[in-house]
């Protein structure tokens, strides 16, 4: 979903792409003959791939504006335990980032968990509880404020976003005009964000 909220720019720019954007969490499609590249999130060690860095991720606790009025509002980092917390398949991104914050997270804190990240971010927008998120791929909800950080602390993830390609596979004139464009799309997003940031 971050991708298409984007791609038309890169077809604005190359008319005569042909493109086909899929989802999956099996790396191993890389290797597909149907598939060029793959974004995927990880380490990066991939060894049977050529792979590009694209940014490493921080996640931060983003909401709906309307829940910093609900239940007392959010003034400190225990007062998101008063709503749901919005899982990406597990709660380590919030004990993380509780524990950074002095808070621990109780054991009977169930929350919601979700697949996928966009799926995590539509319910967030929608009022459902507190997601943690990345400024990167949230970038368009908190620019339209559907989305707001009630706290600055960042917790680093042990792991980043890529570009992997097949090692077999030759670069053709399609890859590298994706390459440029993702480069500069993710450049002009972070130069943004540092921009935006009050220090």
């Amino acid at each position: 979903m971050w991708l298409c909220s984007h791609i038309g720019s890169l077809v604005a720019e190359h008319p005569g792409l042909r493109l086909e954007i899929e989802t999956s969490r099996d790396l191993a499609e890389v290797s597909s003959a149907d598939v060029d590249v793959f974004i995927a999130f990880g380490d990066g060690e991939w060894p049977r791939h050529v792979v590009r860095h694209l940014y490493d991720v921080e996640f931060q606790p983003m909401c709906s504006p309307a829940l910093l009025s609900m239940l007392g509002g959010l003034s400190s980092p225990a007062d998101a335990l008063r709503f749901p917390l919005l899982h990406l398949r597990q709660p380590d991104d919030w004990i993380q980032w509780l524990a950074v914050s002095g808070v621990a997270l109780p054991e009977r804190n169930a929350g919601i968990t979700f697949s996928d990240m966009m799926l995590v971010q539509r319910a967030a927008i929608a009022g459902q509880g507190i997601m943690m998120g990345d400024e990167v791929t949230c970038a368009a909800a908190l620019a339209s404020g559907q989305l707001v950080s009630p706290f600055s602390v960042r917790i680093r993830l042990p792991g980043g976003y890529y570009l992997v390609r097949d090692r077999r596979k030759p670069v053709t004139p399609a890859i590298l005009a994706f390459t440029r464009w993702l480069d500069a799309l993710i450049a002009r997003i972070l130069a943004e964000l540092k921009g935006g940031r009050t220090v």
